[in-house]
């Protein structure tokens, strides 16, 4: 049973059902299983970036990029494929609700427990907007589906105020696993991504992607096509905020958006490129669409790169 859920978790799209509060202990003990896409450990991509950081394999000509951070890395063979500032800490935005959805998967609190959306969840100013209303009741399924789908900001800030012992433990435990991963450039004052000052780097970003496609809950959910819910009295529809999922000639395990003034638009994700994990961060870029733009040319560059790995490897072995 547990693995069948956990297939439903990894490959499904649209509308999802809430998980129910028993799945956690499911999900636990067989995720390390369920994450063949992400097979490399998290502290040996860690000592690799410390090590090897500067080590770009080197290709005739790079990819054409609009995204000013970038950083892209074949996890499958511990190489750097692509990295253009990327230890520079700079403005995340929702890239964030990432770490937000980890660290409250992390506290293991029923999924179907109905929690309200109330005034403390409103934030003001620009970016702050939100189709949730205020008085909503939805599961905390349903509100991990809106965060990671959506970059619904009173969701994931509803998440966090619901964290055991409140909203700054869940920003204190934001932190405490940016570190535990290796991510010590990355700091988080608020679980939204609104605030300039959660910051981080590609470097630190491409380990936080890694850890998130271990969690079943997070792979369904950020890569949910559409999802419906009631808010008040209307139906109100979402869709993600990434394209690319709709696109069947991606294989997507985990992504996540995001947008503000100081950040630009950002995009990471990992996919399974030409049967390799990529790992993609790409920050600051143009626009909305110029993102997107970015990881398809990544995709199309990486492909070339890992054909002419491939091709080496077969030649020294004649």
């Amino acid at each position: 049973m547990a693995s069948g859920i956990l297939t439903k978790l990894a490959t499904g799209h649209g509308k999802r059902q809430g998980l129910p509060s028993l799945a956690w202990a499911c999900l636990l003990l067989t995720a390390s299983a369920a994450c063949a896409a992400a097979p490399i450990h998290l502290a040996s991509i860690s000592r690799y970036h410390h090590h090897h950081r500067h080590h770009v394999r080197r290709a005739a000509q790079q990819p054409n990029l609009r995204s000013t951070e970038a950083l892209v890395v074949d996890v499958t063979d511990h190489q750097v494929l692509y990295a253009r500032k990327a230890d520079v800490q700079v403005p995340i935005a929702s890239i964030s609700k990432l770490m937000t959805a980890l660290v409250v998967a992390d506290a293991q609190q029923p999924l179907d427990e109905v929690l309200q959306v109330t005034p403390a969840d409103r934030a003001i100013g620009r970016g702050a907007y939100s189709r949730l209303a205020v008085g909503t009741r939805l599961t905390r399924s349903q509100l991990f589906h809106l965060a990671l789908m959506a970059s619904e900001n009173r969701a994931a800030h509803a998440l966090a105020r619901n964290y055991p012992g409140g909203l700054a433990a869940c920003i204190s435990a934001m932190n405490a696993k940016a570190r535990a991963l290796g991510m010590t450039h990355t700091h988080f004052a608020e679980p939204t991504g609104l605030s300039t000052e959660n910051t981080s780097t590609p470097d630190d970003l491409a380990k936080l992607v890694m850890a998130a496609a271990r969690s079943p809950v997070i792979r369904q959910y950020s890569t949910s096509r559409g999802y419906i819910i009631r808010s008040g009295r209307r139906m109100v529809a979402y869709h993600n905020t990434d394209s690319l999922v709709d696109r069947r000639n991606w294989h997507i395990v985990v992504q996540k958006t995001g947008f503000t003034n100081a950040a630009g638009h950002c995009l990471v994700m990992q996919a399974v490129i030409d049967h390799r994990t990529i790992v993609m961060v790409l920050l600051n870029s143009w626009g909305k669409y110029t993102r997107v733009a970015d990881a398809r040319r990544v995709r199309q560059w990486a492909e070339a790169q890992l054909t002419r790995h491939t091709v080496r490897q077969v030649a020294s072995r004649a």
